[in-house]
C-alpha cells in the first residue's frame, strides 16, 4: 500500500467534493446547508492555505480523506486557537486515515505556534469523539439545539487540546507557507503516516 500525505491543492478539489457531498447532504455532521462546488471547494483550499494547513491523504493514488483547520473566531486575541476539521471518504474508514490525517494535522498547528485546537462535533457522533478523544482532545462543553440539521434540532460538543503550553509573550503563528519551505516540512507531513492500517 502506497500512502502519502501532502497538502491540498485545487485538483484535489472534485475528489474532496466526492467525500464531502454525501456527509453534507445524507447527514447532519455538517451544519452547512448547500452542497459546494468543486470550484468553490478549490478557493476555499486556495483561502485556507494562506495561512493554515489543509491536509489530504492519498492510498494508492486515490483520495481517501482531508483535514484542515480554520480560524477559530475572527478577532485578533483568538489568533493562537484553531478549530480543526477532518472527513473520511466511505471506502476507506476504519483504517487509521482519520488519525493519520489529524497526528500530522496537529503537529504542523503545533510548529506553526498555535497553542490550542477545537474540534466542534455535531451530536450524537460518537465515531467522532473516539476519534478526537484517542488524539488527547478533551470535551469541554455542549451547546444545545444550536442547529437544525437533518429534520431535527443539533447539539453541537465542543472538544479542546491543548498544542503547546501558552507562552507568556506569544509570537502570531506561522503561515503555513513559510513552513512548507522548511526542511522538516515533510517530516510533519509524515507524522500520521503509520497510523494507516492497510
Amino acid at each position: 500500500m502506497n500512502a502519502v500525505i501532502r497538502l491540498a491543492t485545487a485538483a484535489d478539489a472534485a475528489a474532496i467534493h466526492e467525500i464531502y457531498l454525501p456527509i453534507l447532504r445524507d447527514t447532519h455532521i455538517s451544519f452547512e446547508q448547500t452542497v459546494p462546488t468543486p470550484g468553490e471547494i478549490a478557493e476555499r483550499i486556495k483561502k485556507t492555505l494562506s495561512q493554515y494547513p489543509w491536509l489530504v491523504c492519498e492510498l494508492d493514488g486515490r483520495l481517501a480523506g482531508y483535514a484542515y483547520a480554520s480560524a477559530f473566531r475572527a478577532r485578533a486575541a483568538y489568533q493562537w486557537t484553531a478549530e480543526t476539521t477532518v472527513y473520511i471518504h466511505t471506502d476507506f474508514q476504519r483504517r487509521g486515515v482519520s488519525r493519520a490525517l489529524y497526528s500530522s494535522l496537529l503537529a504542523i498547528l503545533r510548529e506553526q505556534g498555535y497553542c490550542s485546537a477545537i474540534g466542534v462535533i455535531a451530536l450524537p457522533n460518537e465515531g467522532s469523539i473516539r476519534a478526537h478523544e484517542a488524539l488527547g482532545f478533551r470535551k469541554v462543553g455542549v451547546f444545545k439545539n444550536v442547529g437544525y440539521k437533518a429534520g431535527a434540532w443539533r447539539d453541537t460538543g465542543w472538544w479542546q487540546l491543548e498544542l503547546r503550553p501558552a507562552p507568556v509573550q506569544p509570537q502570531c503563528p506561522r503561515p503555513v507557507s513559510d513552513l512548507a519551505a522548511q526542511d522538516n516540512f515533510l517530516a510533519l507531513l509524515q507524522t500520521g503516516l503509520p497510523n494507516i492500517r492497510a
